[in-house]
């Protein structure tokens, strides 16, 4: 019989054991595992005991040439239960029906159509920044992406709702970050009924305004509406955007900004360039920011938001000559796949010329999957890279920002996120 993926040995698990106590995260612990296991290992926990897959082929082989026996829904998952059926967490037929309805209104050309609109957003959240007080980074890129997303998407503004329902969107957040229920799924997750509760009022009411309002519906909102979909299914398309759309922006400003703040002379060439490019203070051409887009293709390699892609066998298929018996939840770590040494030099260094088509080859295949692969490739990617690189050259054209000194390490919440709160200190000038 096909034999089964590895576990760790003593020597393994003594290496994941030492990066995990040293304080650097279960991600510096599994890349320990990864040195020395291979593309294919098991983590042997009470009750979770997944097949971790990394590397170009275990991606390609995840993506597409097993995708139709890898399931997305798994019910005992609290994304499961937190997203009902939006469109990230339906299979087969009903995820192909949602994904045709939302593609439309998350075109690129439409993101595009949309700069303004978030050069403003960056502006009106920039207005509350002071000139030498140092801020936390997350909070304010979230803002950010909320005030965005809910305007171009959803055709209303969160901001006079913002402070109110701050609490119980990171309360979502938190629900569905790793926690008790990967080892023990009917832990009860107590302390989140409010928080959720709170989520899907203002959901449903947007959808209410908007049925009652005789204005073009030609948003994603108003696409859904018009559809026939029933209140509560738009309500879970809605939340998946909400969740997915604004935490994974958040995370990769942050981390883009982190990025800038630890290498100066990367900084002072994106500064130069936004400068140039939003000259007079319109928005830019998106296009015209060729190297700032290199940071951000660096940033999504080093810190790609969406670090694992979650699967679970629906029947028992091989990978690399290991079996992988039916139910077993699959792994495939983008994270690590991203910093492969056999396909990255010195992976885990920063450096935008990796992705300058004049000098460097391109990735390559399934090698770089920050928006995952395949024909479920991300629906938000294009406005996710549309609205970074226009929120980061608006700031950059705006301020000198200047990163207070040390290097947060990873933590695996809903998405990726510094595990020490990085600080900046705005300047304008």
């Amino acid at each position: 019989m096909t034999p089964l993926a590895p576990g760790p040995s003593l020597s393994a698990g003594w290496h994941a054991l030492r990066a995990l106590v040293g304080g650097r995260g279960l991600l510096p612990a599994l890349s320990a595992l990864h040195a020395d296991l291979g593309d294919i290992f098991r983590l042997p926990f009470p009750g979770f005991s997944p097949v971790v897959l990394a590397g170009p082929e275990a991606a390609r082989f995840v993506f597409v040439d097993a995708r139709q026996d890898l399931r997305w829904r798994i019910e005992s998952d609290p994304v499961a239960r937190l997203l009902r059926h939006g469109v990230l967490v339906e299979d087969g037929a009903a995820h192909d029906a949602l994904r045709s309805l939302l593609t439309p209104a998350l075109h690129r050309r439409l993101m595009e159509q949309q700069a303004q609109a978030m050069v403003a957003a960056a502006d009106e959240v920039a207005r509350g920044w002071r000139d030498g007080q140092a801020m936390a980074v997350l909070p304010q890129m979230r803002r950010t992406a909320l005030l965005i997303l809910t305007r171009t998407l959803f055709g209303a503004d969160i901001a006079p709702d913002l402070d109110r329902l701050w609490r119980s969107i990171l309360r979502t957040l938190a629900f569905i970050a790793p926690g008790p229920w990967l080892l023990w799924p009917g832990v009860p997750r107590l302390g989140y009924g409010r928080a959720l509760r709170q989520m899907d009022d203002y959901l449903l009411r947007l959808i209410a305004l908007r049925r009652a309002a005789p204005r073009p519906r030609d948003d994603l909102l108003g696409i859904l509406v018009d559809s026939g979909l029933s209140d509560a299914l738009i309500r879970d398309q809605l939340l998946t955007l909400l969740i997915a759309g604004h935490d994974t922006v958040a995370a990769t400003l942050t981390w883009a900004l982190v990025a800038l703040g630890q290498h100066p002379p990367v900084l002072a060439r994106a500064r130069a360039e936004a400068r140039a490019a939003l000259a007079g203070g319109a928005a830019a051409n998106p296009h015209a920011l060729p190297y700032l887009e290199r940071v951000i293709r660096e940033t999504l390699r080093l810190y790609p938001p969406i670090h694992v892609a979650n699967r679970r066998a629906a029947r028992d298929i091989e990978f690399a000559g290991r079996r992988i018996p039916a139910g077993t939840r699959v792994l495939l770590s983008i994270f690590l796949t991203q910093r492969h040494p056999r396909d990255w030099s010195q992976p885990e260094r920063f450096d935008p010329e990796r992705f300058n088509s004049d000098t460097a080859a391109p990735p390559a295949p399934f090698s770089y999957l920050p928006f995952g692969g395949g024909p479920r490739f991300c629906l938000g990617a294009a406005m996710a890279q549309v609205e970074v690189k226009m929120v980061l050259a608006r700031w950059l054209q705006t301020f000198d920002l200047r990163l207070e000194p040390g290097r947060p390490g990873l933590r695996m919440q809903a998405t990726l996120e510094p595990s020490a709160e990085p600080r900046m200190t705005p300047q304008r000038g």
